[in-house]
């Protein structure tokens, strides 16, 4: 119980100069212009993201444009992706995506339209 009664007044003398201390930085209001430091830091990233954004923009425009027969084409393929388990890769490095069980049978290969081939 002494213990507990000597730390009142040490805890009165901390809670005391707590506002003296932040008095003599400036006050709380005044926090050294860290505020305006970090509102330019920012406005800066938001400079760079937007230049990055324009000079990316043509070149992912040109990648969309040649991949989207490609993706078109195995589209496709795949047909119908709920008709599908996850990728599994195996310890030789091999991956395979194997087709659920419950998935409904592929159509007859040998009805595939002339000219097209098998990848």
């Amino acid at each position: 119980m002494r213990h507990r009664l000597a730390l009142v007044p040490l805890l009165a003398l901390l809670l005391t100069a707590a506002p003296a201390s932040a008095q003599d930085r400036g006050g709380a209001g005044d926090d050294g212009g860290m505020s305006e430091g970090l509102g330019l830091l920012g406005e800066g990233m938001q400079m760079f993201l937007k230049g990055l954004g324009d000079e990316l923009e043509p070149h992912m425009r040109d990648f969309a444009e040649a991949a989207e027969p490609a993706l078109a084409r195995l589209m496709e393929l795949i047909d119908d992706l709920d008709a599908y388990q996850l990728p599994e890769r195996l310890p030789n490095g091999d991956i395979i995506i194997r087709r659920k069980p419950d998935a409904p049978p592929l159509p007859d290969p040998e009805a595939r339209p002339e000219g097209e081939i098998e990848i």
